[in-house]
């Protein structure tokens, strides 16, 4: 693992732990590494800023990976409706698109 990226996200989520992009970033640092700590870190991101829409494509991606197929369906839908809620029609495309591919 980047020690280096690692300690500088870290940092930047210490200055100001209510920027959701710092949170973000460090669960995606995780992801490819340490999946518990970045799935644990995606949890808090939802919890805490769920109008944060990057997170829900990667988060429910993870649940995935982990075979934690109930949540990643819940986390695709709520996702799809966030970004419809937003007018973000790229993104309600992709959730939609990943959405469907797990269904299917």
């Amino acid at each position: 693992m980047a020690t280096d990226r690692l300690k500088l996200l870290h940092e930047f989520y210490d200055d100001d732990p209510g920027d959701p992009f710092n949170l973000y970033a460090l669960a995606l640092e995780y992801l490819k590494h340490d999946p518990s700590t970045s799935r644990d870190l995606f949890q808090k991101l939802l919890k805490t800023h769920p109008a944060y829409l990057p997170t829900y494509y990667h988060a429910a991606k993870l649940y995935v990976d982990l075979g934690e197929i109930e949540n990643a369906k819940t986390v695709y839908e709520n996702g799809i409706s966030l970004a419809a809620k937003l007018n973000d029609t790229k993104a309600q495309r992709e959730l939609r698109s990943a959405y469907d591919e797990l269904m299917f």
